[in-house]
């Protein structure tokens, strides 16, 4: 597989995570940890099926500790602590310092073996997050000194899935089949959390149900074997600076669902967010053939 091909199946994992707000809103009111344990154990049963056929598959369970502590602190530990966020402060500022990550993606990736940061590279986070800033600006949520918490956690988030997606790149040579088993991992720990802290409420109805299902196929599922593949064998920094799409495509989505209005300020930022795009996939966009 090329570093090109790898990079746009990991873009496929920004698409299908800009849906993530909308499929939520349509699954109702389930507790966010409740919701968590069973769209994680959907996604990690979808990398399971992929292993029919394939006898060796089952072997790509058999890692180093470390291997483990690496998937499940990223899987669980970034969703554990953006749960929390979202309960203990706004949306608005806890999603704008939650995409402090693709930046620290950009950054990090400096570290790597091989990588090398170019003007290019910066420009385009950085314009990504200035867009992603915007966005969230526009929204007029305030702030109060109680929200502390949450905003700390959704801080530290953004350093945990930015470690978890640089250190993939240095586990190179771990299967991305690994990954249904830190989901499934995940889907326990997730659900254990959800049995000492929340109320269980079950999905009303076919469409709340068709939905829970949907985002453990895809966003809980398939995006998270795609980025595996793009951090491992794609382009970093692109993937990086690609991924401060997400928030405007999930506010392009409610809008299109009828959760939210369009603005000044979503124009503004999806000039600013492809512009930044394009500008950090320079190498990939207009390389020469």
């Amino acid at each position: 597989m090329t570093s090109r091909s790898a990079t746009l199946i990991g873009l496929t994992a920004i698409l299908m995570w800009s849906l993530l707000a909308v499929m939520t809103v349509a699954t109702g009111r389930i507790p966010a940890f409740q919701l968590a344990a069973m769209t994680f154990a959907i996604g990690g049963l979808v990398g399971l099926l992929t292993w029919i056929g394939r006898k060796r598959a089952a072997r790509s369970l058999s890692q180093p500790p470390v291997v483990w502590i690496v998937g499940i602190g990223g899987l669980f530990g970034y969703h554990a602590l953006y749960f929390l966020a979202l309960r203990y402060a706004p949306p608005a500022e806890a999603g704008l310092l939650n995409y402090l990550w693709p930046l620290l993606i950009v950054l990090f990736s400096s570290f790597l073996p091989g990588e090398r940061l170019a003007p290019h590279h910066l420009i385009g986070a950085t314009l990504g997050l200035v867009g992603t800033v915007l966005l969230f600006v526009g929204s007029g949520a305030g702030f109060a000194p109680s929200q502390l918490p949450g905003l700390l956690a959704a801080f530290i988030a953004a350093f945990v899935w930015a470690t978890y997606s640089v250190l993939s790149r240095r586990l190179k040579s771990v299967p991305t089949d690994a990954v249904a088993g830190f989901c499934l991992v995940t889907a326990v720990l997730a659900g254990l959390v959800h049995a000492a802290i929340e109320t269980t409420v079950w999905p009303d109805g076919a469409v709340q149900w068709l939905s829970v299902l949907a985002l453990g196929v895809f966003p809980v599922g398939a995006a998270f074997y795609a980025w595996d593949i793009g951090m491992k064998r794609g382009d970093i920094r692109v993937l990086g600076a690609a991924s401060y799409a997400t928030p405007l495509l999930s506010t392009s989505f409610l809008i299109l669902a009828g959760f939210a209005r369009p603005s000044a300020n979503i124009v503004l930022a999806a000039i600013l967010i492809a512009g930044g795009g394009l500008i950090a996939a320079k190498d990939m966009v207009w390389r020469k053939k």
